[in-house]
């Protein structure tokens, strides 16, 4: 789940600084090679709409965090989405971010927080700091980082992602992606970077939203 590590450039080849926006194919490391292949094949089903996100993305990135995250019915594989034609935020990317698209069918979380940079101030969003958690059905969020203490229980990794079947039809893939599933899914001090988020229901017990000088 964790991105796959830098490789160090030869002599006299220094890599261009990261820049907002940009598609970092390191961190796609679930996706299925060669990476070029894989991305055309995940545009065309985006253009049929055979992937997760039926909306167009603002390009704009933002954070989650939560203390913990309990789920019932993980599947996790690459995706790729896409911003409003001529989009501002599109940068060199061709208005298109690769992404893992994690689904959970049932999932509670604890202290959630969810974070924007507006470029000198945050949207802040906290949730579930009290006695009753977060809940969210046909949770999926695409992101291009995730980290955290993880462990799941019998989880099949290398699976066709057009096969999956743990996280109801919401968390099918397209056909021939790598992916992986799981009956049950926790992941402490979970930290997310997303590009969307959509779920069946989702249940925010003292929500709270403000503008703040720091994020998630």
């Amino acid at each position: 789940m964790a991105p796959s590590p830098d490789v160090t450039p030869s002599a006299g080849n220094t890599p261009e600084p990261a820049r907002p926006g940009r598609v970092r194919l390191r961190r796609a490391a679930v996706l299925a090679v060669p990476a070029a292949a894989v991305a055309a094949t995940l545009a065309v089903l985006t253009a049929q709409g055979a992937l997760g996100v039926q909306f167009a993305i603002s390009g704009m990135p933002f954070t989650v965090t939560a203390t913990e995250l309990d789920g019932n019915g993980f599947a996790q594989f690459g995706g790729l989405d896409n911003m409003a034609e001529g989009s501002p935020n599109a940068g060199d990317t061709g208005g298109q971010v690769l992404v893992v698209t994690s689904v959970i069918k049932k999932a509670e979380l604890t202290k959630l927080c969810q974070s924007v940079d507006l470029g000198g101030t945050n949207l802040l969003i906290t949730a579930g700091d009290g006695s009753t958690r977060v809940s969210a059905s046909d949770l999926t969020t695409d992101s291009t980082f995730l980290s955290g203490d993880a462990s799941f229980n019998n989880i099949e990794i290398g699976n066709d992602a057009g096969t999956l079947d743990k996280a109801g039809p919401k968390g099918r893939g397209p056909t021939g992606v790598f992916s992986q599933q799981a009956d049950t899914v926790q992941i402490k001090n979970l930290r997310q970077t997303n590009y969307a988020t959509t779920a069946g229901v989702f249940k925010l017990p003292g929500l709270k939203l403000r503008f703040s000088g720091s994020g998630c």
